[in-house]
């Protein structure tokens, strides 16, 4: 006989449950736990970040956009949604994008998976800054630079988000390591 799942909470967002031993979390919302992170580099050759204070951390964090699929679009793609949230939270279009890798974020502890989407050939359309009260900050920085300014914003206490270092990665290279074209 197998364990049963046991719902030990549901709220709007998630789902927390149990089997057996084995406590865990689920996105209740949205498209099947999945998520977009959008590695961005404008015409001027900067990479997008966006900060933001979050809840959990307690503190501000810098991380490439990202956003929930099917969060208040019930029948989103990657695609639709890494579009969406460009435009939500750092003001720029995509003309291009393109999904490179799907994956869990924490296999251990969430069903949330997320994939990174590269977007190109972007054209300012706005300011940016979230929906509602995400108070989004965004940040330009030169492709050359955005190592060390990351550095240097731990250094001054904000939490960096690790999916960063593997965005950067894909900014010149594909999943496979083939650089990009």
């Amino acid at each position: 006989m197998t364990d049963q799942d046991e719902t030990l909470y549901e709220g709007r967002w998630l789902r927390m449950k149990r089997r057996g031993t084995w406590e865990y979390c689920e996105r209740s919302h949205g498209g099947d736990g999945m998520a977009v992170i959008i590695v961005a580099v404008t015409p001027a050759d900067e990479v997008l970040f966006v900060e933001q204070y979050r809840v959990p951390l307690g503190a501000r964090t810098i991380e490439m956009p990202a956003g929930l699929v099917g969060d208040d679009h019930a029948h989103d793609s990657l695609e639709e949604a890494a579009r969406r949230e460009l435009i939500e939270e750092t003001g720029w279009r995509a003309e291009t994008v393109e999904v490179l890798l799907v994956g869990p974020t924490s296999a251990g502890m969430s069903n949330e998976r997320i994939a990174f989407v590269r977007a190109r050939n972007l054209v300012k359309v706005g300011d940016g800054g979230g929906v509602d009260n995400e108070d989004i900050v965004v940040h330009t920085i030169p492709r050359a630079q955005a190592p060390a300014w990351l550095m240097s914003k731990q250094r001054d206490g904000y939490e960096l988000d690790l999916k960063l270092w593997g965005g950067l990665w894909m900014i010149e290279h594909d999943p496979d390591g083939t650089p990009v074209a």
